[in-house]
C-alpha cells in the first residue's frame, strides 16, 4: 500500500514539476515578448527620427502633423534678411532666406512668399556651410524634374518657382538635422514715380486668397453628354499656406531690412509709413535706412517714399545699357499738369469690397476712402455704388446725379457696411462694366474699385475687363496691409487707369485726393513712341498706357546697337491739345539692369494679352524664350540649384513641411479663416436697397481656407502649439504597466501551483501514516 501510494505521490510530484516548468517557461516567454515589444517600440521611434510628440517638447514650438498618427514635425524656422540698393530709377534687392531645421530628422521646407509684382528675379544661390551653389534657369517642368531627382537622391536642392508675378515658392530639400541652409534670391525693379514722389514697396506676406470652387460644366462628348470640371484656380494648392491665429501664436518669420538710397538728386524727405527706421546720410547725400528694431514679423508690406528738394524733381530721364550687341533703353517723362478748363462730365461707378478678408482695419479704411470720394463729387457728375461679398447690391438702379441728398444717402449706406462672407468679385465687376446703362453723351465713365484684391482667380477678372471695359476707365484702390498688388496693377493697366494704395487711416486723405486729381484733370491719351519717324521695335509696354496728372510715362526698348541713333519722340494728346517731347539718345546715361527690366516688362505684356490671344501656345513659347535668354523666373521658367554630393543617407526618411505664415496685420482671423461664405450674408437684407440685389447661387465660391482646419488640409498640414513636457511618454507607461500585471499574474499562478502541491503532499503523507 505504501509502495503504491508512494508511486502515486511520485507521479503527482512529476506532474506538478511539469506544471512548474511550464509556468517558468511561460513567464520566460512573456518576459522575452515584452523585451521584444520594447525593442520594437524603440526601433519604431528610431524610424520616426525627426518626429516628435507634443509631450516631448521642453519649450514652446510650432508643430506640424506628419503622416504618422500622433507624431509631429517641428516646423523649420525661417529668418529673412533684405538689402535693397536704389540707384536713380532702378532698385536691386538681395533677399536672404535662412531655413533652420530644429529637428533630429531630415526635412524639406516649402515657403510661399511675395515679391514686388514687377520684380525681375534672376538669381538663386544656395549656401551650405562655405559652399555656394549657383542656380540655373530652366523651363519649369525640367527644373521641377531636376529638383525631384535630387531630392530623391539625397542631394540638397533648392527650387524657385513663380506662381503669380507677385507670389513665389521656394522649396529646399534635404535639410539635415539641426542644420541651416541659406538661400539668396536677387531681383530688380523700377522705382515708381507719381505726383513728384518716388516710392518702392517690398511685400512681406502672402495674404490668404479666396478661390472660386471648381465649376462643373456640361459638355457634349458626341452621342452622349458628360460633365467636365473647370477650375478657375488650378494652382490653388501652390498659392495656399497655413496661416497662424495671432491670438494663439507669436508672430513668426522675422525680417531684417536695409535700404541704401542713392536717389540721384538732393533729397528732401524720406518716409517709411509702416515701419520705424533709422537713417544715416553719407558724404555724397545718399541715405542708409535700417529697421529701428533688429527685425519685424513678416505681416505687412514695407513702403518707402522719398521726395526731391523743391525745384529739383527730375521731369525726364534716359538711360541705356549695351549687352551682346543690343542696346537697351529706359526712359521716363512726366507731362506738364494742365488743369481742366471746365469740369468734365463723369459717371463714376464705385465698387467696394466688404467681404470677410476686409474685416478689421481694412473695412474702416475702405468706408472712409469711399465716403471721401463720394463727398468730392460735383453737381455735374453722376454716380452709383456697388458693394459685394458673396453677393452684391447696387445702391441705385442706374447712375444718378450727385446731388447733396444722394451723396448723403450714399455715404450713410456705405458707413453701414460690415465685412463678412466670401469675395465674389467677378459678378460685381461685370455689373459695373455692362449693366449700368449707356454712358451719357459727353461723359466719361470711371470705375473706382476699392478692395484688398486677395483672390486666386485673377485671370477671370482680367478677361472681364479686357472684354467688357468699352470706353470706361478702371481705377483700383488697394486697401490694407497686404493687398494683392499684381491684381490691382494689372487690372488698372487693362482698364487704362491707375493703382492707388491706401495702407493706413493716415493715408486716406492724401492718397484719395491724389486719385481724384487724376480723375478730374485731363489725361495724356493716344501715346506713341518713335525714333527717326518709325515705330520703336521691342517697345515695352506696347501699347503705351494713358497718363494721369503727375504720372510719368516709363518705357523700355531693345534695339540693335547700330540702330540706336536719333532722338526718341513721344507724342500724344493732353486733354484736347497735342503734346510732344524728344529725348536725345546722345545724352542717355549709362546704367546696369535695364535689359532685365525690359525683359520683365515684355513678359508682362505677353501675359496680359495671352488669354485673349488666338494661339496662347505661341505666346507661351515667346514668354519662355525671353525668360531663358535673360535668366528670369517666369510662369514658364524656374531657377534650380543642386548640391553635387548626396548628404541624406538612403535609409533616412525625409519629412515634408510647408512653412506657416502670419495673418496680415489688421486682419480678423475669424472672418477670414472662419466659416465658409454662405449664399446670403449674415445681416438684415431688408435694410438694403432692392435694386439689382443678386445672390450668386449658381456661381458660389468658397474660401481657399474657410476654416483653420481646412486651410491646413489644403496645404497638407495643420498646426499645433507644443507646451513644455510635464509627463513621461504614455506608450512606455502602458508597457511597464502590462509587464507588472503579467508578473503579478504569473506569480499568483505559480504560488497556487506550489501551494497546491505542498498541501497534496502532506495530505498524502498523513494518509500513509494512518494506514
Amino acid at each position: 500500500m505504501f509502495d503504491n501510494n508512494h508511486a502515486q505521490r511520485i507521479a503527482a510530484a512529476a506532474e506538478r514539476s511539469f506544471a512548474w516548468r511550464l509556468a517558468l517557461a511561460a513567464l520566460t516567454a512573456c518576459m522575452i515578448m515584452m523585451v521584444l515589444l520594447v525593442s520594437q517600440t524603440e526601433a519604431a521611434e528610431t524610424r520616426l527620427a525627426g518626429l516628435v510628440r507634443p509631450n516631448d517638447m521642453n519649450s514652446g514650438a510650432l508643430l506640424l502633423p506628419s503622416k504618422e498618427p500622433g507624431f509631429f514635425v517641428e516646423a523649420p524656422r525661417l529668418k529673412t534678411d533684405v538689402v535693397i540698393d536704389v540707384s536713380g530709377p532702378i532698385a536691386r534687392a538681395k533677399v536672404t532666406q535662412r531655413f533652420e531645421n530644429p529637428t533630429d530628422g531630415w526635412v524639406e521646407g516649402t515657403y510661399v512668399f511675395p515679391l514686388p509684382e514687377d520684380s525681375a528675379v534672376d538669381t538663386l544661390k544656395m549656401q551650405i556651410g562655405d559652399r555656394l551653389i549657383e542656380g540655373r534657369i530652366k523651363p519649369r517642368a525640367e527644373a521641377r524634374a531636376i529638383y525631384e531627382q535630387a531630392k530623391a537622391s539625397g542631394q540638397k536642392a533648392a527650387l524657385l518657382e513663380q506662381q503669380r508675378p507677385n507670389i513665389f515658392t521656394n522649396q529646399v530639400a534635404n535639410i539635415g538635422p539641426r542644420q541651416t541652409v541659406v538661400i539668396q534670391i536677387e531681383y530688380q525693379q523700377s522705382v515708381r514715380q507719381s505726383g513728384g514722389a518716388f516710392s518702392l514697396r517690398f511685400p512681406m506676406v502672402v495674404a490668404p486668397r479666396y478661390n472660386p470652387a471648381p465649376i462643373v460644366q456640361t459638355v457634349d462628348f458626341g452621342p452622349d453628354r458628360g460633365f467636365a470640371v473647370s477650375d478657375p484656380v488650378p494652382d490653388r494648392d501652390a498659392i495656399t499656406a497655413p496661416v497662424l491665429d495671432p491670438r494663439e501664436n507669436a508672430r513668426i518669420n522675422p525680417v531684417s531690412l536695409t535700404v541704401n538710397l542713392a536717389a540721384g538728386f538732393p533729397l528732401d524727405t524720406v518716409e517709411t509709413p509702416f515701419h520705424r527706421m533709422t537713417s544715416e546720410t553719407g558724404a555724397d547725400g545718399s541715405r542708409t535706412l535700417r529697421l529701428a528694431t533688429e527685425s519685424v514679423p513678416a505681416d505687412r508690406d514695407f513702403e518707402m517714399v522719398w521726395k526731391a528738394q523743391s525745384g529739383r524733381t527730375p521731369d525726364a530721364g534716359l538711360f541705356r545699357e549695351t549687352l551682346d550687341g543690343q542696346t537697351y533703353l529706359m526712359a521716363f517723362v512726366t507731362p506738364p499738369s494742365v488743369p481742366a478748363d471746365k469740369p468734365a462730365r463723369r459717371e463714376v461707378i464705385f465698387i467696394i469690397d466688404n467681404s470677410g478678408s476686409m474685416a478689421g482695419e481694412s473695412i474702416r479704411q475702405a468706408r472712409d476712402s469711399l465716403a471721401l470720394a463720394i463727398g468730392r463729387l460735383g453737381p455735374e457728375d453722376r454716380f452709383n455704388v456697388i458693394r459685394f461679398d458673396d453677393t452684391y447690391d447696387t445702391l441705385f438702379d442706374a447712375p444718378v446725379a450727385a446731388s447733396p441728398g444722394k451723396r448723403e444717402d450714399a455715404i450713410a449706406w456705405v458707413r453701414g457696411l460690415q465685412a463678412e462672407g466670401g469675395t465674389e468679385m467677378l459678378p460685381a465687376l461685370h455689373e459695373a462694366l455692362t449693366r449700368q446703362g449707356p454712358i451719357s453723351a459727353g461723359s466719361l465713365r470711371q470705375v473706382v474699385f476699392l478692395t484688398d484684391g486677395d483672390i486666386g482667380n485673377e485671370s477671370q477678372l482680367f478677361d472681364e475687363i479686357s472684354r467688357d471695359r468699352g470706353e470706361a476707365r478702371v481705377f483700383t484702390v488697394g486697401i490694407g496691409s497686404a493687398p494683392n498688388s499684381f491684381f490691382m496693377t494689372r487690372a488698372a493697366e487693362l482698364g487704362r487707369g491707375t493703382f492707388t494704395h491706401v495702407g493706413s487711416e493716415a493715408q486716406i486723405s492724401e492718397r484719395m485726393t491724389e486719385l481724384f486729381e487724376k480723375l478730374e484733370n485731363p489725361a495724356v491719351t493716344g501715346l506713341t513712341a518713335s525714333m527717326n519717324g518709325t515705330d520703336i521695335p521691342g517697345l515695352a509696354p506696347d501699347p503705351l498706357p494713358d497718363l494721369y496728372q503727375g504720372e510719368p510715362v516709363v518705357l523700355t526698348a531693345r534695339l540693335r546697337s547700330d540702330a540706336a541713333a536719333g532722338p526718341i519722340t513721344l507724342a500724344g494728346m493732353l486733354g484736347d491739345q497735342p503734346w510732344r517731347v524728344e529725348l536725345p539718345l546722345a545724352k542717355a546715361a549709362p546704367a546696369t539692369g535695364i535689359a532685365k527690366l525690359w525683359a520683365r516688362r515684355s513678359i508682362a505684356g505677353l501675359e496680359a494679352g495671352r488669354n485673349l490671344a488666338a494661339d496662347p501656345a505661341t505666346v507661351d513659347r515667346e514668354i519662355e524664350r525671353v525668360a531663358l535668354e535673360n535668366h528670369l523666373v517666369s510662369r514658364l521658367t524656374s531657377l534650380v540649384a543642386v548640391e553635387v554630393q548626396p548628404s541624406r543617407p538612403g535609409a533616412a526618411p525625409l519629412g515634408e513641411t510647408r512653412l506657416p505664415l502670419n495673418l496680415p496685420a489688421g486682419w480678423d482671423f475669424d472672418q477670414v479663416m472662419g466659416e465658409p461664405a454662405s449664399a446670403s450674408p449674415g445681416r438684415d437684407r431688408a435694410a438694403l436697397p432692392a435694386q439689382s440685389r443678386m445672390a450668386m447661387a449658381d456661381t458660389r465660391m468658397i474660401a481657399a481656407a474657410p476654416t483653420a482646419e481646412s486651410a491646413m488640409a489644403v496645404a497638407g498640414l495643420s498646426t499645433t502649439v507644443a507646451l513644455p513636457q510635464t509627463a513621461t511618454g504614455a506608450e512606455r507607461d502602458i508597457l511597464l504597466g502590462m509587464m507588472m500585471i503579467l508578473f503579478a499574474l504569473m506569480a499568483l499562478f505559480t504560488t497556487r501551483i506550489w501551494n497546491s502541491g505542498v498541501n497534496d503532499f502532506f495530505a498524502a503523507w498523513n494518509r500513509d501514516d494512518e494506514a
